[in-house]
C-alpha cells in the first residue's frame, strides 16, 4: 500500500464527532477547568520518574541479593510502562500540559526509556488513531505470521493456538520494539506499508542518541557494575514484564469481541463511517470503575474517551466518559464496555481463539 492509498473517511453534515466535541467542550466551560493535565498527573509523573531512578539505581550501585533484585526488576518493568501510559503518552498527545515545553519534556520521556519518539508519532498519533483497526495502515495490528490479528489477514495454522501461545509473544514487545522495529523503520523509511515522513537531521541525531545511551545506562553499564550473568537476568525480567503490561493494555482496548475491523471501499477508498463512529466501533474500554488500574494506565482503559479525545489528558475522562455514552444511546451505537480486566481478557483470548479458527 503506498502513501496514496490510505483510506478517507466520509464527510457528513453534522457530524457525531462534531456534536461529541460540542458536548464535551461544554463540559470544560461550565467547570471552568483545561482540558490538559492537573496537579494530580504532574505529581503522578514525579513519583513514577523518581521511583524509575530509585530502583535503577539500587539495583545498578547497590547490588541488593536476588530476592530483593527480582521484585524490583518487575517494579522496574511496570514502572517502565507506567511512564509510557501516563507521561509520555499525554506528552506525546499535547494533552499533558498547555505549555508546550512541557509536552516536549513529557514525550522526551520515550527516549529516557529507549524507544524513539519520532517513530512512535507517526505510528501510533497519526495511524493508529487515526485509522485503528484498518488492515494496511493500522501498525498495531500487524504482528507479522505469528499471529493473526484482523479478520482480513491470512490465516495460517498455527494461529489455531494463538490463544494459548501470546502470553509469551506480547513479553517481547518492549525488547523487540527497542531492538529491532525502531531499528526497522528507520532503515526501511516505512511503517509497515506506509512511507515514513520525511526526517530532519535533528531526528537522525535524536534516533542515534537515544539508542546509544539506551546502549549505556541499560547494558554496558549494569554490565560493568553487576557482571554480565546478573545484567542479563534482570533485563530480561524488566523487559518481559514492561512488554507484556504494554501489549496487554493496548490489545484490550481494540482487538477484543465485539470490536469492528472496517474496509474501505474498493472504488472510492472510504471507510463507512465518519471518524466518531469509527472509533466508537473499533474501540473498547475496560475496568472504568476501577481507580487503582485508571491510575496506573494512565485512563487508557477510558480508550473510547482517549481515541475520541487525544488532546484532552487523560485525567478527565472518567467525567467525559459519562457524555460520551449519552451521545451513543442517542445515536444508537454500542459503546463496547468490560467490568474488569480479567473480563477484557477473556474477550481478548476469546477474539484471538476465533480468528485461529475460522476464516
Amino acid at each position: 500500500m503506498s502513501i496514496t492509498q490510505i483510506p478517507k473517511f466520509p464527510v457528513v453534515k453534522d457530524s457525531l464527532h462534531a456534536e461529541l466535541r460540542k458536548r464535551v467542550q461544554q463540559y470544560f466551560d461550565d467547570k471552568g477547568i483545561k482540558a490538559t493535565g492537573n496537579i494530580s498527573l504532574f505529581t503522578k509523573a514525579i513519583i513514577l520518574v523518581t521511583a524509575f531512578v530509585l530502583v535503577y539505581i539500587h539495583l545498578i550501585f547497590f547490588t541488593p541479593h536476588w530476592y530483593i533484585a527480582i521484585p524490583e526488576c518487575i517494579i522496574l518493568g511496570c514502572l517502565i510502562a507506567a511512564i509510557g501510559f501516563n507521561v509520555m503518552h499525554d506528552g506525546s498527545h499535547g494533552s499533558f500540559s498547555k505549555h508546550k515545553w512541557k509536552n516536549k519534556l513529557a514525550a522526551a520521556s520515550l527516549s529516557m526509556l529507549g524507544a524513539n519518539h519520532f517513530m512512535w508519532n507517526m505510528k501510533h498519533n497519526m495511524l493508529h488513531h487515526s485509522f485503528t483497526n484498518v488492515d494496511g495502515v493500522d501498525d498495531d495490528i500487524e504482528i507479522g505470521v505469528l499471529m493473526r490479528m484482523a479478520p482480513t489477514q491470512k490465516r495460517y495454522k498455527l494461529h489455531r493456538f494463538q490463544h494459548f501461545y501470546f502470553w509469551f509473544l506480547y513479553m517481547l514487545l518492549y525488547v523487540f520494539w527497542i531492538f529491532f522495529t525502531d531499528y526497522h523503520k528507520y532503515f526501511t523509511q516505512k511503517i509497515g506499508n506506509v512511507p515514513l515522513k520525511k526526517m530532519a537531521t535533528k531526528d537522525h541525531i535524536e534516533f542515534w542518541l537515544t539508542k546509544i545511551y539506551h546502549g549505556f545506562i541499560f547494558i554496558a553499564l549494569p554490565i560493568i557494575m553487576v557482571g554480565w550473568f546478573y545484567w542479563l537476568m534482570g533485563f530480561l525480567v524488566a523487559t518481559l514484564v514492561s512488554g507484556f503490561v504494554l501489549s496487554i493494555v493496548f490489545q484490550l482496548a481494540h482487538t477484543v469481541e465485539h470490536t469492528h475491523f472496517p474496509i474501505a471501499d474498493f472504488d472510492n477508498n472510504k471507510l463507512p463511517d465518519e471518524f466518531a463512529a469509527h472509533q466508537i466501533k473499533t474501540t473498547a474500554n475496560f475496568a472504568t470503575k476501577n481507580k487503582i488500574v485508571s491510575w496506573l494506565v494512565g485512563g487508557l482503559n477510558f480508550q473510547i474517551e482517549h481515541h475520541l479525545f487525544p488532546k484532552i489528558s487523560h485525567v478527565h475522562y472518567p467525567a467525559i466518559s459519562k457524555i460520551v455514552k449519552s451521545v451513543c444511546a442517542e445515536y444508537q451505537l454500542t459503546y463496547i464496555e468490560y467490568p474488569t480486566v480479567s473480563r477484557a481478557i477473556v474477550a481478548h483470548v476469546r477474539f484471538l481463539k476465533h480468528l485461529g479458527k475460522y476464516d
